[in-house]
Order: structure tokens, then sequence, then C-alpha cells
């Protein structure tokens, strides 16, 4: 891995997770795309890549904080946590049966929409 394939993996996970505590994302908003377009990574490698940095406890500190100000509610959070383990092993196989090229056109109208829905509102 040269310098600057390192130096632009060092400011994706910054960016990602600056926003990830401020704004809640950094995963799919920002190391997918990043890791896609900027370093050419397949729609799958980038998908798996993402995934493969929240198994670490990358977002412990900020968490952290959240906790510390009484926003975080431990049991929403197992019962989430637990739902999300098992939507994760089924969501995984499923867009690794896809070809990458629909995975990708899914993500893209996936945040597309979300994004109109956040600026226009309900």
């Amino acid at each position: 891995m040269d310098a600057q394939t390192v130096g632009a993996l060092v400011a994706v996970g910054l960016a990602a997770g600056i926003l990830s505590g401020f704004v809640g994302v950094g995963g799919g908003i920002i190391m997918v795309p990043a890791l896609v377009l900027l370093l050419g990574y397949g729609q799958h490698q980038a998908q798996g890549t993402s995934l493969a940095v929240l198994v670490l406890p990358v977002v412990a500190l900020a968490v952290r904080n959240y906790y510390k100000a009484g926003v975080i509610e431990p049991k929403v959070v197992a019962v989430i946590a637990v739902a999300f383990v098992v939507g994760g092993y089924f969501g995984s196989r499923w867009s690794l049966a896809v070809p990458q090229e629909i995975v990708k056109r899914i993500f893209g109208v996936l945040m597309l929409v979300i994004s109109v829905k956040l600026i226009l509102g309900k």
C-alpha cells in the first residue's frame, strides 16, 4: 500500500468518524462511496470493508459521549443490535448474490430518496 493510498484511507476514515459522531452517518454514506469513487473498489468490496470497520470498537468514544449525555437507551440499542446482526447476515448474503452494478444502483437510489426526504421533510 503506497503513501497516497494510506493518506486517502485516513481521510476517508476521519471524514466517516467525524460525520458519524456529528450526525450519525459514516459507513454507508461516506466510506462506501469514497471507496468506490476515489479508490476504485467494487461495490461489494466497499460494502464489506465498511462493515469490517464496524466490527472494531471504532465508535466507542463517540458512543461514550452520547451515553454520558443521557441520550442513549441501552435496551433500545440491544434490540436494534440483535436485529442488525440478523439483518446484516441476510442482507450481505442477498447482496453478494446480485451483480455489483445492480447493488450500486440500488445503493444510489436509496441515498437519493433518503436525501430528498431529509431535505424536503414530510
